[in-house]
């Protein structure tokens, strides 16, 4: 891998900031590639747009945002709306299959559709969407290892609160994989 650009975006309060700081921390903690993490989001704590951008290389780099996505991972309607046009040809796109709806997949992508927010509140607790995405990032991005993904999440979290979202966090790497299974 030379250079990757990701961009996860969604409203404020899905934890798209914090996915973000993950595969970032991910990336250059555990594998040893250059990383940068920046983040965007508009005035409204929670319920606006928001985006996080991570470049992750073997080499230096020399512009820290996000230009033409290599995947793009999209949580809310509003998102697609503002960035679902705006992604590099042969990229990857993962939708949350519940919260964006689009009528046809874009040509010249692969489009995996996980049901991220409905895997969180089956397991009780919709706030770890966003580690449900990350389990399927890692499963369908090619952009970290499993275990180094699984390592940022669990230094990422609140304490006493690992075991739950370690296992959202395969949740979503399973569905990933079955994706992956089916094609």
């Amino acid at each position: 891998m030379a250079k990757k650009e990701i961009r996860l975006a969604g409203f404020g309060g899905q934890g798209i900031i914090l996915a973000g700081h993950i595969l970032g921390k991910a990336a250059a903690l555990h594998e040893r590639k250059n990383a940068v993490f920046t983040q965007s989001y508009g005035p409204e704590a929670r319920g606006g747009s928001c985006s996080a951008d991570v470049v992750i290389s073997d080499t230096a780099i020399y512009y820290p945002k996000v230009v033409e996505p290599d995947v793009l991972v999209l949580m809310s309607q509003g998102a697609w709306g503002t960035y679902g046009s705006v992604i590099r040809g042969g990229g990857v796109l993962i939708l949350d299959e519940d919260l964006v709806k689009i009528d046809n997949d874009p040509e010249g992508l692969t489009t995996y559709r996980v049901p991220a927010t409905r895997i969180a509140e089956d397991m009780g607790r919709r706030i770890v969407a966003n580690i449900v995405m990350l389990g399927a990032l890692a499963a369908l991005g090619q952009v970290v290892e499993y275990d180094s993904m699984k390592q940022a999440v669990s230094a990422s979290i609140p304490r006493g609160t690992e075991d739950f979202n370690l296992g959202a966090f395969d949740k979503g790497f399973e569905y990933g994989q079955s994706l992956l299974q089916k094609q």
